[in-house]
């Protein structure tokens, strides 16, 4: 079977140069952090998906979804990946974006995320955690509200949580170094800290959101959909080939994202790896939306369907 779907990949690649050639592509800048949930693209792009729908996408790197939002919305980018917890906060805020692709998701039966401590550390339970320091990536983010969501279910008072905000990347060293309790860290990063033998998990934290959500997704204006949809609708069938494809063939996007993202192959190759939406289903949204609003990062909850482009199921 290997064997049989490397063949047809091949073919794939050496028909494109044909299917382009037969067609004018239409360009499309699109812009993600450069984690695993982006890797769809870059497969879809590397592998001629893009172009034998008709497009020519340039996958861009940016540091943060506040400056991809921000891209989208002037126009230098017409589509964006972003947590979801920051398309939430920016529909809250009344801003036109609406998903039209899944991005990655969580899997409870697979988890690459966790909160972890130093191994001498005394925390153990989500009563250790009160009035301690979390270590996380962006304050108020979907990190610190699963931990404080863990915390309440298990005995926890997540009122006295402080958290502080580093690059994933110094977490652990912030946390040898005694500047934080605990951390919130995802693969590579994760599976790096667990490798080297001093830290130990305490809690896999999004397990308290739901068992399977998603966490990332595509996104554009409503101007841009109301005035590109066939672009954008090409997008997402190449987009969903690709995570069909890369779901099936984890393995085989590992140069693609290593490559882009600056990490050493054998080091994405070791990780748990992420599972892609294949279709927008508002149930993998809504407990995204809910923990939102039960820490006060938006006024209340809403209809995840409000979110999704309509005709993008």
């Amino acid at each position: 079977m290997k064997r049989r779907s490397a063949l047809a990949l091949t073919a794939g690649f050496l028909a494109a140069p044909n299917v382009a050639a037969a067609q004018t592509l239409t360009p499309l800048n699109v812009a993600g952090v450069p984690e695993e949930s982006i890797t769809p693209a870059l497969w879809a792009a590397q592998t001629g998906m893009f172009r034998r729908a008709g497009l020519d996408v340039t996958v861009q790197s940016q540091s943060s979804g506040s400056a991809i939002a921000a891209g989208v919305a002037g126009g230098t980018y017409g589509i964006g990946k972003s947590s979801l917890v920051s398309l939430i906060n920016a529909k809250s805020r009344g801003l036109p974006f609406v998903f039209v692709v899944g991005g990655g998701l969580y899997d409870a039966k697979n988890p690459n995320t966790a909160v972890v401590v130093r191994n001498d550390s005394p925390i153990k339970t989500a009563a250790g955690l009160n009035g301690k320091t979390l270590g996380v990536s962006a304050l108020n983010g979907i990190y610190t509200l699963s931990t404080r969501s863990w915390m309440d279910a298990h005995g926890g008072d997540s009122t006295t949580l402080k958290e502080l905000e580093f690059p994933t990347a110094v977490i652990g060293d912030a946390l040898l170094a005694g500047r934080i309790d605990a951390g919130c860290l995802a693969d590579p990063e994760l599976q790096d800290a667990l490798e080297s033998g001093k830290f130990r998990v305490v809690t896999h934290n999004y397990d308290a959101i739901a068992p399977l959500f998603m966490y990332a997704g595509w996104f554009c204006t409503t101007d841009f959909l109301a005035k590109q949809r066939p672009v954008v609708d090409a997008f997402a069938r190449a987009m969903r080939e690709a995570a069909i494809y890369v779901n099936a063939h984890p393995t085989e996007a590992v140069p693609v994202l290593a490559k882009f993202a600056g990490y050493d192959p054998a080091r994405i190759a070791r990780m748990h790896h992420s599972t892609y939406a294949t279709s927008l289903d508002p149930k993998l949204i809504q407990p995204v939306i809910d923990i939102c609003a039960r820490y006060k990062t938006i006024p209340a909850t809403f209809d995840a369907r409000t979110m999704i482009a309509p005709g993008m199921g």
